[in-house]
């Protein structure tokens, strides 16, 4: 009989993780309102892609990534934009917004991304942290109309530190 190993690594749990039972995973953040929102910086487009979340978006599968941004010199620049999406009274907002970097050479299949630091700021992102600071203008600009294309409401309804950081006012 073969033994089933019992993995305890990222596990996404959709509904409460504490309703009615205490077992396994009981208190776990749920990343259900988190979304992937990537920028390709060069064409001035962002869109979701949930493969992100796994490290498998269009833009990363089959790509091998290095910790060496000089060893990805043509890299094609990207933004990973972790948006945490919460709910208030009067409806939902834009929570956490946490931006990373990434480059990817489609020719030789190598990348540049740090990992720990998409993983910190998907972090960062699900405990209601703006960090887009770092970002260039133009790509500030891309995420700014995307969010207000999504729901103009929600970006409304979000903070004046988000609305700064993107638009600069």
């Amino acid at each position: 009989m073969e033994k089933k190993k019992k993995n305890i690594g990222f596990n996404i749990i959709k509904d409460d993780p504490t309703d009615g039972h205490r077992g396994f995973g009981a208190g776990a953040l749920s990343l259900e309102n988190v979304s992937p929102v990537i920028i390709d910086v060069e064409a001035g487009e962002a869109f979701v892609d949930m493969g992100a979340m796994h490290a498998r978006s269009a833009v990363e599968r089959g790509i091998k990534f290095l910790p060496n941004r000089d060893e990805v010199p043509n890299g094609k620049p990207y933004w990973i934009v972790w948006v945490t999406i919460e709910w208030r009274e009067d409806g939902p907002y834009y929570a956490g917004v946490t931006a990373c970097e990434m480059t990817v050479d489609r020719e030789t299949r190598r990348g540049y991304k740090l990992l720990p630091e998409h993983v910190n700021r998907l972090d960062k992102s699900l405990k209601r942290h703006i960090i887009v600071e770092h970002m260039d203008e133009k790509s500030k600009r891309v995420l700014a109309d995307f969010l207000k294309q999504h729901d103009m409401e929600m970006w409304n309804r979000s903070s004046d530190e988000l609305k700064k950081g993107l638009e600069g006012e």
